[in-house]
């Protein structure tokens, strides 16, 4: 019997249209003939699935159930797909644990570290991972720009801690913006960091593991002639994505074999992807880790995966059943 999959989407945060693009993508990548695919939309005022006719059916909070043509129906496997909350932050994932559901991320707590940027950065500095310097703020808290300049230097990045898709992000490129940087951060989310800069090559790789392989896929250098990769460059076209990056060999074995490193440090699941800046003539410096990257087709992962000769469906396949296997 066919087992029924929910492409999970939605969320609570500016990044639900991405994460809408990403459903749409794992719609397509997942096997139809071997799952009953349903997207299932998430959001605080409500949780639906939408149906083959189009309508939508309320989901069943207490065991992630729906009905469909009078039938109560139940999920076999969770796909994420949520970028940003509560998706990405651990709360979903610590909600399918309580009710026996597997899904295809990190688990709860391996979210929520890699979901703070300032905490995921502190955490795999202490294993000797190469991250840049950054201050953080909470909501109600100030920063002195005398200090923040002379620790960090220009420029600088201001963010949202919690966050993705570069909402609410700039680099500050004089002391005098910085306030307002703080700010607009801030209009995103509770907590605010405040990063050093590094110039060099943006690269990004993706990894996944089961009980049976561990693949390292091919590295895709960013180049955009916006200041940085921000949302214009991600998803308006504003950039150009290489794969396999334009580097040598060593540098790209020394990133895959960091890349694995960290998937094990974390005890990471599924699909992750994690940002690099490789500085000239210095070692990779590690930007973000991403647990839940996004797949639409022109996404990084899509793109890697096909760069190295691998089908998305059978990836997409081998995923699911090694959770649902361990589940056994």
């Amino acid at each position: 019997m066919k087992k029924n999959v929910a492409i999970v989407a939605g969320g609570d945060s500016s990044e639900i249209v991405i994460s809408l693009k990403s459903a749409a993508g794992l719609s397509t990548f997942i096997d139809k003939e071997r799952y009953n695919l349903y997207i299932a939309i998430l959001k605080k005022s409500e949780w639906v699935v939408q149906l083959p006719d189009g309508t939508n059916t309320a989901i069943d909070k207490n065991d992630f159930s729906f009905q469909e043509n009078g039938f109560i129906k139940k999920f076999d496997f969770a796909y994420i797909t949520i970028h940003g909350t509560p998706g990405e932050d651990g709360r979903l994932q610590g909600y399918f644990d309580m009710i026996g559901m597997p899904y295809s991320s990190c688990n709860a707590l391996v979210s929520a570290i890699t979901f703070n940027k300032y905490v995921c950065n502190g955490y795999l500095r202490g294993f000797g991972v190469k991250v840049a310097d950054s201050i953080r703020l909470f909501r109600g808290q100030t920063a002195d720009t005398d200090e923040v300049v002379a620790r960090l230097g220009l420029p600088l990045f201001v963010k949202p801690n919690v966050g993705g898709s570069s909402f609410g992000t700039t680099k500050v490129k004089a002391a005098a913006g910085l306030q307002d940087a703080i700010a607009k951060a801030f209009a995103e989310g509770d907590e605010v960091i405040m990063e050093q800069f590094v110039a060099g090559k943006e690269v990004t790789s993706g990894c996944y593991k089961t009980k049976e392989s561990s693949v390292l896929l091919p590295l895709t250098e960013v180049v955009t002639g916006n200041d940085f990769f921000d949302f214009d460059a991600k998803y308006n076209g504003q950039v150009e994505e290489i794969t396999p990056a334009r580097i040598s060999v060593e540098m790209t074995k020394k990133i895959q074999n960091e890349t694995s490193r960290i998937y094990d440090l974390l005890g990471a699941s599924g699909i992750i992807r994690i940002d690099y800046i490789i500085p000239q003539n210095g070692e990779p410096v590690m930007l973000e880790v991403n647990t839940t990257p996004g797949m639409t087709a022109t996404s990084f992962i899509p793109q890697q995966i096909r760069a190295a000769g691998l089908d998305i469906k059978n990836v997409m396949t081998e995923i699911i059943e090694d959770v649902l296997l361990k589940r056994k």
